[in-house]
């Protein structure tokens, strides 16, 4: 297994989240966008799975805003890549 398949499966494990809402996102974001996300992008993404399911969903939702704009872009580009 090359690294980036390593990456990715890692990934796809962590996107394994309590909700099938976050399940649905996160497993679209990473199926259409991990080929093309730079290096920050990857970082971003890993440390959104660390966040608690309710707060991700909260700002998957809609229902909050991060005061960072990186995850306030990540979450804008995760959600579109739901669509």
């Amino acid at each position: 297994m090359t690294g980036q398949a390593v990456e990715f499966a890692e990934l796809r494990w962590r996107c394994r989240r309590g909700m099938l809402e976050l399940d649905i996102l996160l497993n679209a974001y990473l199926e259409r966008r991990f080929n093309n996300l730079s290096p920050e992008q990857s970082a971003a993404f890993n440390a959104i799975l660390d966040y608690p399911d309710q707060v991700l969903f909260d700002l998957l939702m809609g229902n909050m805003q991060s005061s960072d704009a990186g995850v306030n872009q990540l979450i804008s580009d995760i959600q579109a890549a739901g669509r």
